[in-house]
Parts: C-alpha cells; structure tokens; sequence
C-alpha cells in the first residue's frame, strides 16, 4: 500500500494570507516566464526562418551536383559553401531515401550519416516552404526547409537550434533566478505587512485569551483593558469594535451579577443575624413552659417539645446560614495551631454514639497531623462528613476515617461503602440546599437543610484546601485538602 504524505498546512491567518500571496506571485512569475520563453523562441525561430530564406538551397543543390551548381563553377570539391553559416545543413532526398547529407564546417562540409529514422523525419517536411523543426539522433535539433529540386528530388536546407536554444536555457535561468528571489523578497515583505495588518486581530485575540483565563463563575471580576481599535472601515477594525462592545456589555452584566449576590450575601447575614434572637427566645419559652409543675395536657406537652425541637433544628440553621455569609464575604477565620489527629478521634467518638448501628473504623498516622486554621471549623468539617455518613446509609454500613500528610498538605479521607450518591446528583452535591432526594420531608426533622457540605467546601476553601467526592454504589469517598503551612 502506497502512502502519499500530505503538506503542511498553514493555520494561522497570517500564515494563510501570506502563502496566498506567494502562490499567486508565483503563478504570475511562470505565467510570464512561460509567455517570454515562447515568445522569443518564437521569435528567434522565426529569425532562423529568415536566414534560411535569405541562403536559399545553394548548399543543398551543390549536394545534388557532385559539389557544383549547374550554372556556376565556383566552390570546393563536394559542395558550395559560400553564404553558408557554420552548421548549415543540406540533404537531398530520392524517393525519400537520403543521398547525401552534409553540413557546413568552418569553410569545409562534413558528410554525415543519418540513421532511418533521421531520414522519416527529414521526409515528412511539408513542401510549404516553411520552416519546422526536426530533431535528428546524430545532429540534434534543427530547423529545415524543404524545397524541390531541378531534377525532381527533395533538397533540405536547415539551420541548427542550438544557439536558440542556449539562449532559451539563459533566459529560463535569469527568469528563475529573478523569480524566485522576487518570491523570497515578497514573501518576507509580505509576511511582515500581513503581520502589521493583522496587528489589531493579534491584540484582540490576546485581550480575549486573558479574559477566557479571568475566573469569572463568582465574586467580583475586573474585565482587563479593551482591545485598541483600528480603521472602523475595515474588518478587522470592525470586529475590534464589536468584541470591545461585547466586553462592555459582559462587564455590565458581570456588575450587575456581583452586586446581586452582595445584596444577597447582606439580606442572608443580616436575617440570619436578626432570626438567632427570636428563635432563641421561642426555644427558651417552650423549654420554660415545658418546666411548669402544674398538670399539662399530654398534646399541649407534645406541642412543645415539637415547638423547642424545631426552634433549635432553626437555630442551627441560622448559625450555617450565617457562617456562609460570613465566609462568602471573606472574613478571616482563626490561625491556630490544630491538632488534626485529636480532632478526628474527638469526632469519631461522638460520630459512633450517635451512630452505633455503624461500623466506625480509624487510620491514622504514628506522628500527629497539626495545621494552622480555626480548629472549631475544622470539626464542624469532620463532624458534617461523619453525619452525612451516618444519615445517607443504613445501619450496618462501615465508615472508615483516614489521615494522612502528602508533602505539606494534610488529607483527611471519609468513606463508606453504602449504597453512594446518585450519579444525577454529584454534579451539584456541594451545592447549598441540595438534599439527596430532591424533596422536602413531610418531616422536617427527619433531615438537615442541605447546607452541611456546602459548609465544609466554604470551610475548606477559606483554609486554602479543596473537597473532591468519588462515588458509586458500594463506595463513597469524600477526600479534604487542607495546607499544613
């Protein structure tokens, strides 16, 4: 099987515009290196026509007679040479056979052997008293004439093409010679001002590469400078124009965007902050009711227990409402030396009392992990993970806690091989007010408000960490990045 390998090629605009170019140059430069090369073979051709008409057949009729002309005396032994250029040729055909066949030497003839196809050729000249072209095997190529002689047999008189040939082979090495230092030149001309051309395209392109590289999902975004524009008559200048107009109106909607969130990171820091006193007093009243000696009806002594369990239930939610605010406005948390060892076996404990159905198992390094951050934070991170753990798998299930250092990172590991996180909600499982069943339970109390592992990414982050999740049915693991600097 053949394979033909394919040229490069060019991509880029400039690379496209500035091979169109050449290539066209290219194919004027031969046209006209054509054109000129036929003309002036035509035109010496013609010259050599000339001579031949001028000479006449005295040499070819010299030929015929043994060396003389019927009516002169005059000229050598074998043939007449006078007015004859060197290289002159003069053959006489009988019945189409060459007789003979001689061409002028420097004041003397040379007799020559024409081979059977040189004699075809010299026999199919056209009697139109014409000059053509025949290229015989032992003289090369020449250009005849035919004419008839007195007794009836075919002269031919031809000069030779060489001379018209060396300057045809000049004049086609000056042409390429020039041509193609012509394509050297304008190709490097023409890549330079295809390149200053194209200037405001290449700034426009840089303008849009930083702008693809700004993190524009969230948080206030300063769009860089505008691409400078050009000629507005001319296309590149107009799509100058139209990506800066675009870049406004990005910016705008961008503007718009982040002071929407900052209104709304105001509305939720300020409700939750307003709402911790009210739901504070609604508890501390139904507890108090729940205290009185006297006899209560069992449904009002159920209506309260429900009223202080969901007053605290709302509590907490103000207090993760809240710490969100908080850290989605960037406030600094505590830099303290944590204990990350302690703190795991700390919340492990408390995770396997309020879950003793699960399997709680521990993997910790011989040399304590200790990093700086807020260490309450931090176990609200453990604590979080470890519930949601227990709460999304049935009794039964083992969760294993893994610490460990990679270089100067500290990765803490929660797995479970319950039946994992459906597939269509780990996209936005990190997401705030996301619950694993998509619904609101008839019983609130049954769980949480979907605000735990946006809490734990919030709390992460702020700690220059980062949260992954890994899950399929049998397995699920949640891995926190937090830097031990």
């Amino acid at each position: 099987m053949r394979f033909v390998r394919r040229l490069p090629r060019p991509r880029t605009l400039r690379a496209r515009l500035t091979f169109g170019l050449v290539v066209l140059l290219a194919v004027s430069c031969a046209a006209v290196g054509v054109a000129a090369v036929i003309e002036l073979q035509g035109f010496l051709n013609r010259r050599l026509d000339e001579q031949l008409a001028g000479a006449g057949n005295r040499f070819a009729v010299s030929l015929e007679h043994n060396g003389r002309l019927p009516d002169d005396g005059d000229g050598d032994e074998h043939g007449d040479t006078r007015r004859q250029s060197t290289g002159t040729l003069g053959a006489r055909l009988v019945g189409g056979k060459v007789t003979e066949a001689a061409v002028v030497r420097s004041n003397s003839i040379q007799f020559v052997l024409l081979t059977a196809d040189d004699e075809e050729r010299l026999a199919a000249v056209p009697a139109d008293g014409r000059g053509h072209t025949v290229h015989l095997s032992a003289l090369h190529a020449y250009r005849v004439v035919y004419s008839r002689g007195v007794d009836g047999d075919t002269l031919i008189t031809g000069l030779p093409l060489e001379p018209v040939e060396a300057v045809i082979h000049r004049l086609e090495l000056v042409a390429a010679v020039v041509f193609g230092a012509a394509l050297t030149v304008t190709g490097v001309a023409g890549a330079l001002w295809v390149r200053w051309s194209l200037r405001p395209l290449s700034r426009v392109a840089a303008t849009a590469t930083r702008v693809s590289e700004l993190p524009l999902a969230s948080g206030e975004v300063a769009l860089p400078p505008r691409a400078p524009e050009s000629d507005p008559r001319s296309e590149v200048g107009q799509m100058a124009g139209a990506f800066n107009r675009m870049l406004g109106h990005v910016e705008d909607a961008l503007t718009k965007r982040h002071a929407s969130e900052e209104r709304l990171r105001s509305f939720a820091a300020d409700a939750s902050h307003e709402l911790r006193t009210p739901v504070a007093s609604v508890r501390g009243h139904a507890e108090l009711a729940l205290l009185h000696p006297g006899p209560v009806p069992p449904q009002i002594t159920r209506a309260l227990e429900r009223i202080a369990a969901e007053s605290g239930r709302m509590g907490e939610m103000v207090d993760e409402m809240l710490l969100l605010a908080r850290l989605d406005a960037g406030r600094p948390l505590e830099r303290q030396p944590v204990d990350l060892t302690m703190l795991v076996l700390d919340t492990v404990t408390d995770a396997r009392a309020a879950g003793p159905g699960h399997r709680w198992q521990l993997d910790l390094p011989e040399e304590p992990v200790t990093v700086l951050g807020d260490q309450h934070r931090l176990h609200q991170v453990l604590a979080n993970l470890l519930a949601n753990a227990r709460l999304h798998t049935p009794d039964g299930t083992k969760v294993t806690v893994t610490l460990e250092t990679e270089g100067a990172t500290a990765v803490l590991r929660v797995h479970d091989d319950g039946p994992g996180v459906p597939r269509d909600i780990q996209p936005g499982v990190f997401e705030r007010f996301t619950r694993a069943d998509h619904r609101r339970r008839a019983d609130a109390s049954g769980g949480g408000a979907g605000l735990g592992l946006s809490i734990v990414v919030a709390v992460a982050e702020a700690h220059g960490g980062s949260v992954e999740l890994e899950s399929r049915p049998g397995s699920t693991t949640f891995t926190v990045r937090i830097s031990t600097g």
